[in-house]
């Protein structure tokens, strides 16, 4: 799978799961820069094939449901726009 990355301070593994016509996925994406750490993210809904097999595959390893936008901050899955629990995985 090709992530896109967003430079910033290196907070550990943070990779967003999104689709690029959610809007909670946007603004998901806009609140991890606000915070100005480095993540990568993936719209899943553009990938073809065996790669978008592969993503959703990732997906559902933490998030069953396979919703929008899925973060995985190191070992750690967040369902949503959780300000609050992502600040806290990353120790914000």
């Amino acid at each position: 799978m090709n992530f896109e990355h967003v430079a910033g301070k290196d907070s550990g593994k943070i990779r967003l799961f999104a689709l690029s016509t959610c809007i909670w996925c946007k603004k998901t994406k806009e609140f991890l820069s606000s915070l100005g750490v480095a993540f990568d993210f993936i719209y899943v809904d553009l990938l073809k094939g065996a790669e978008r097999a592969e993503a959703i595959a990732e997906v559902k390893k933490y998030n069953p449901n396979t919703s929008f936008p899925t973060i995985v901050i190191g070992d750690k899955c967040i369902v949503g726009l959780k300000e609050k629990e992502i600040k806290g995985a990353l120790g914000l």
